[in-house]
Parts: structure tokens; C-alpha cells; sequence
């Protein structure tokens, strides 16, 4: 299992690099530039006060809401998971809501009024940012973490 040392350090990265990219992407994207990189992927800058896919986009504060108590609920779940992948999982998922939470707390509006910065455009896909990533990646950790101590807990009975 993985100490809760290293789980924290593994979320303030994420949340740093997650901060430091969307301040990036406003400064260097502004007045609707755009940065191609390869095939469809291209910077571009957008704003999301809803939620994923810009959905929801007049219930910020409500959102954000559930966001804080999300926060407060993941944290304590990884701090207590039973297996290094559930763990790993939840401290990503953790990682990505604060970094979006930070967006929705300072970024414009007023308290949890604001928006989320995204600016990863695959142009074929919804714009997200490295929070929401974060996030994807570690539902996948803890879906792979969880089916593994499911499946082991049925070995352990005989069932499988």
C-alpha cells in the first residue's frame, strides 16, 4: 500500500502541473489563438462553467458544491483503500476535482461562480484539461483496482 505521503505528493503534482498548464493556456491562447501540434491535436483555449462535456453550464455554484464535498469524500477513500491500485486511483481522481475545483473557486464568477480552463482540443472530442484527464485515468486505476479485489475476494471463497 502506498503511504499517505506519497499518495498527497502524487495529487499536489498533478494539481501543480494542472494549475501551471490552464495559467499557460490563458496567457499564451488568448484572443483566439490556437497551437497545432500533430494530427488533430491542437491547443485552444475554452471555458466550461458546467460540467464535463459543458454540460450544466447554469449550475456552477451547485457544482461546485458537490465538487468540495467530492473532494472531502475521495480524499478519505484513498487514504483508506485496501489495495495500491484503488488507492493510486482515488488519489487521481482526488487530484483532477481540486484541480477543477481551484478553476471554479478563483478563475472569474465569484466563490464557485467560476469557470474551468480547458484547452486540450482533439478536435474531434470534447476540449479537457490535464485535471480531467487525471481524473479518466484514474477511474480507469480504480475500476482495474476494484475488479482485482473483487476477483481475489471471490478466490479467497472459492468461487472463481
Amino acid at each position: 500500500m502506498p503511504s499517505s505521503r506519497r499518495l498527497v505528493l502524487i495529487a499536489a503534482v498533478i494539481v501543480l502541473l494542472d494549475q501551471w498548464s490552464k495559467t499557460w493556456a490563458v496567457n499564451a491562447l488568448a484572443n483566439g489563438r490556437t497551437i497545432d501540434l500533430v494530427w488533430t491535436l491542437r491547443f485552444a483555449l475554452g471555458f466550461n462553467s458546467g460540467i464535463a462535456f459543458s454540460q450544466a453550464q447554469d449550475l456552477g455554484a451547485f457544482v461546485g458544491l458537490i465538487a468540495m464535498v467530492a473532494v472531502v469524500v475521495l480524499s478519505r477513500a484513498a487514504i483508506r483503500a485496501t489495495t495500491a491500485l484503488s488507492a493510486y486511483g482515488l488519489a487521481l481522481i482526488t487530484a483532477g476535482a481540486i484541480g477543477n475545483l481551484a478553476d471554479r473557486i478563483f478563475r472569474g464568477g465569484g466563490w464557485l461562480r467560476g469557470h474551468v480552463v480547458d484547452f486540450i482540443d482533439l478536435q474531434w472530442f470534447p476540449v479537457f484539461n490535464i485535471a480531467d484527464s487525471a481524473i479518466t485515468v484514474g477511474a480507469g486505476v480504480l475500476i482495474i483496482g476494484l475488479s482485482r479485489e473483487y476477483v481475489g475476494a471471490k478466490r479467497h471463497e472459492g468461487q472463481v
